[in-house]
């Protein structure tokens, strides 16, 4: 059954969202922008030689889910690993900036993960990346763990922000998997491949299509999503939210239910972000008292908004309800 979510209820979720406070557990890293120009071939190598105009530092990871759950109003506090180099005071540094808790990022005994692009009139030319992505270990983790349990105590909703950079293990994942349900707080996944199936009793799991079909070896049929159900159980996870690029979103729930979420994007200019972007109003909403159905619309609402901006941009809830005026109830479906 498709339902609509009405501007008031629209409007009672987003402030009670911006009230919440959100603890994120994942990678986080320093994502470098190159800009510059280019007009000639290297003499060296047959490439091109960007003449670099303008650097710019932004979060990126966990750390971007951090900074949308800050734009949206609300409080967070993220639980990462940084490196004991200066990419990792520059993360601390931003974070405290926004307005951010960095008392839980970890200093552990590897470098901190580094993306950097060189674009030459919007275009990548080239990113090259800096990190280590072996597992945290040992003393490493239980220091993680120790953290994770404080934000999780003093939060209304959890996020799992997985890149595959090595803090998400079952060491890790596990009890704090355990003690978020022993506090009967909400639980949002953004997995990756290596622990796809380790967030058992997770209130909300976000892959995207490819990351899913990867997951279980098969293709998934969104126009004939008999089979998702199936899928969910072998999750274990109370919701399925399949986010499917223009395509919007599909929401699953544990009893079978599959319902549509249609995308509300006017344009696409960078679609760089926007799974933070939903990750981060996911979790507020649903802290804030939403249905995990209110809660995808409204990120869906979000996400239409982000991919109009340049790169791994913010959204404010006055966006979202200037994009709901915009786009009318008919975009606001609650599956």
């Amino acid at each position: 059954m498709i339902e609509t979510i009405s501007r008031d209820r629209l409007t009672e979720l987003l402030n009670a969202g911006s009230e919440q406070r959100v603890a994120i557990v994942g990678d986080a890293m320093l994502d470098v922008y190159l800009r510059g120009d280019v007009d000639r071939i290297s003499p060296e190598a047959p490439v091109p030689v960007v003449r670099v105009r303008d650097k710019e530092l932004a979060l990126g990871g966990a750390a971007n889910v951090a900074q949308n759950i800050v734009a949206i109003g609300a409080r967070c506090n993220l639980v990462c690993a940084v490196g004991d180099d200066a990419e990792g005071q520059v993360i601390k540094e931003m974070l405290r900036e926004i307005g951010s808790d960095a008392r839980s990022l970890v200093t552990v005994q590897r470098r901190t993960t580094t993306k950097t692009r060189v674009l030459a009139r919007s275009q990548q030319i080239v990113r090259f990346d800096e990190e280590e992505d072996a597992d945290v270990r040992g003393a490493e983790v239980e220091r993680l763990l120790a953290a994770a349990i404080d934000a999780v105590n003093a939060a209304d909703a959890l996020v799992f922000e997985d890149y595959n950079k090595g803090v998400l293990t079952a060491a890790l994942i596990t009890p704090l998997m355990q003690h978020a349900n022993s506090r009967e707080i909400p639980t949002v996944v953004d997995p990756k491949y290596k622990n796809f199936f380790a967030y058992r009793g997770a209130t909300i799991f976000k892959p995207n299509r490819r990351e899913l079909e990867s997951a279980l070896g098969a293709a998934v049929d969104i126009e004939h999503p008999e089979a998702l159900p199936e899928a969910l159980k072998r999750l274990g996870v109370d919701h399925l939210l399949l986010t499917l690029g223009e395509s919007g979103m599909a929401l699953i729930a544990a009893d079978g239910e599959v319902g549509r979420v249609p995308t509300t994007a006017r344009e696409v200019y960078d679609v760089v972000g926007a799974g933070d972007t939903v990750t981060a109003y996911l979790a507020t909403m649903l802290a804030g008292g939403a249905t995990p159905a209110e809660a995808a619309v409204i990120a869906n609402f979000a996400a239409g908004v982000e991919v109009a901006k340049l790169g791994a941009a913010t959204v404010s809830i006055d966006e979202v309800i200037e994009a709901y005026d915009l786009f009318g109830s008919a975009g606001a479906p609650v599956a």
